[in-house]
């Protein structure tokens, strides 16, 4: 009898700890706030005060930290496999299609000498997108959001999985759902994380199949027309600085009126405007409309999502010395 009691409790607690259990084997479980406290106690500091200094030289900067924690994090972890350079083997994902538009990448060294030089091979590339992301978004007069650390950062780049992970320009609605799905992130999460295209700018070459010959009619007459002017001709160079902002309103900015622009028909990509028709999505772009701090809420929980995928740990990956290359290369490149 006092075996089987004995048997009936291991079994009750072996199913209350299994919880546990499965979130301390999983990579999103080992990261934490503040990782960093000890082993190198500025860090977030350091990569705050980078971050502001790039903006105030190069306004710019702060779009690029969102974007590339969204290239980063979709395929497959957020590892900083994007910020592989081409060596050893490697093929880099900004080689990709996917990566058109996206620049910037060599003021990630600048924040990384600095940490470096405070603590070395100490902080990850991985973290340094996380958290620059953060703070970029801060920059952009969005939420603060709070973050986790303690991410590895991955050895190879995943060049053949960036086509098939994330969205281009112009696919469904459909298409990006899923693809945000499959990080665990809802559809009223991905409406609010397609809010980053209210600091957007898409190339003209990703526009003027809605342009040419004729104007796409879902789009709002007038600003079909602003559009046009933007991009004047049905055959752009991809090298020429030829692009259009999704909120010409407050491109710099955050906010909602990403939104209204998308119920008043004035949505710069197709999956932008379908956000609005969508009966899946039509209600969140309502609500975000009508409730900055509401898309704002939901911005953070969604962001915070994302910069939790699918995360190398503990003994998995490295600790990169510089972003742009894996340690077994580095000794190929200097």
């Amino acid at each position: 009898m006092a075996t089987k009691r004995h048997h009936h409790l291991c079994s009750s607690y072996f199913f209350l700890l299994l919880p546990l259990l499965l979130q301390f084997y999983s990579g999103e479980s080992q990261l934490q706030f503040n990782y960093y406290a000890e082993s190198c106690p500025k860090a977030e500091d350091i990569i705050k005060q980078q971050v502001i200094n790039l903006y105030n030289k190069h306004g710019n900067t702060a779009v690029s930290w969102v974007r590339n924690l969204f290239h980063d994090c979709i395929v497959k972890s957020c590892d900083a496999s994007l910020l592989l350079k081409k060596a050893g083997g490697i093929v880099s994902e900004q080689a990709s299609e996917r990566s058109f538009g996206m620049r910037n990448f060599r003021y990630v060294d600048t924040i990384k000498e600095a940490l470096e030089e405070e603590c070395p091979v100490t902080v990850s590339c991985a973290d340094i997108v996380a958290l620059s992301a953060r703070e970029g978004i801060v920059m952009l007069g969005g939420p603060r959001i709070e973050m986790k650390t303690g991410r590895r950062d991955s050895k190879e780049s995943y060049f053949t999985e960036v086509d098939k992970l994330i969205p281009n320009h112009n696919d469904s609605l459909s298409t990006v759902l899923s693809a945000f799905q499959s990080t665990g992130i809802d559809v009223e999460g991905t409406v609010a994380l397609l809010g980053a295209h209210s600091v957007g700018r898409v190339h003209c070459v990703n526009l003027v199949h809605r342009l040419y010959p004729t104007v796409d009619p879902s789009l709002n007459p007038e600003y079909g027309e602003y559009l046009k002017r933007r991009c004047p001709t049905p055959n752009p160079d991809p090298k020429a600085v030829l692009y259009a902002r999704n909120d010409p309103e407050t491109p710099m900015i955050i906010d909602n009126n990403y939104y209204k622009n998308l119920l008043n028909q004035k949505g710069l990509l197709i999956v932008d405007q379908q956000l609005a028709s969508d009966p899946r999505t039509a209600p969140f772009v309502e609500k975000m409309a009508a409730d900055n701090g509401y898309f704002h809420q939901q911005f953070s929980r969604a962001v915070g999502l994302l910069s939790e995928n699918n995360p190398l740990t503990e003994d998995q990956g490295e600790i990169r010395k510089d972003c742009r290359y894996a340690n077994s290369n580095t000794n190929n490149v200097y």
